[in-house]
């Protein structure tokens, strides 16, 4: 994974909140004085999204449709038209079934 990569996905991490475990631990000496592990406590952390990452990973990243529909082709262009008409179609099916 390239560096570009690597910060793409913590950002992502960021944007959309995590859960991380954090770990503490405690130790003792004994009589002999050799460190024993006393006490270990592992709780589960959760960080809230953050609007900063979002912004910056759409910014970024992200194009807008409009953007998107500028840079394409004409074959890319008669695709999207495709797909677009197809879940037309299919939205359309599926109202016609609901009121049936």
């Amino acid at each position: 994974m390239n560096e570009e990569d690597k910060i793409k996905k913590a950002l992502l991490k960021k944007a959309l909140g995590y859960s991380a475990s954090e770990t503490v631990e405690e130790y003792s000496v004994d009589e002999e004085g050799n460190r024993k592990l006393s006490k270990k406590k592992v709780t589960k952390k959760h960080f809230s999204p953050d609007i900063a990452a979002v912004k910056v990973l759409l910014e970024r990243y992200y194009k807008t449709y409009e953007e998107k529909i500028l840079s394409m082709s004409d074959e890319e262009l008669e695709d999207e038209k495709r797909q677009l008409q197809q879940l037309l179609k299919g939205e359309k099916g599926g109202d016609k079934q609901d009121e049936g």
